[in-house]
């Protein structure tokens, strides 16, 4: 019954920004955590960041300094804020769900494309 739709993903340059949105629909309030995933070509699925109902976050460590999860309530959406991207950001991103932060995503988005060029 959750839905989650990605959008903002682009071509970009290294050293460019993107902000990505994540809208959400349907009874989310017994996921308490909500985060974004991402998968490069030829390698595993990794969490990027994730930010839990008190708002409280965690990062990356490849990303950390540098990308910003944040979320508003109000208009039922989560962000990421993505600078100084360089070509290792380059993957699909998808906006997840998780029962807290410590499980694994139970809802995935269906993606939105990153291409960081060098």
């Amino acid at each position: 019954q959750v839905q989650l739709v990605e959008s903002g993903g682009a071509s970009v340059q290294s050293g460019g920004s993107l902000r990505l949105s994540c809208e959400y629909s349907g009874p989310v309030y017994s996921n308490l955590c909500m985060g974004w995933y991402r998968q490069a070509p030829g390698k595993e699925r990794e969490s990027v960041a994730t930010i839990d109902d008190v708002g409280s976050t965690t990062y990356a460590d490849s990303v950390k300094g540098r990308f910003t999860i944040s979320q508003e309530y109000v208009k039922n959406s989560i962000y990421l804020q993505m600078d100084d991207l360089t070509p290792d950001e380059t993957a699909m991103y998808y906006c997840v769900t998780m029962r807290v932060c410590q499980l694994p995503p139970n809802v995935w988005g269906q993606g939105t494309q990153v291409t960081v060029s060098a």
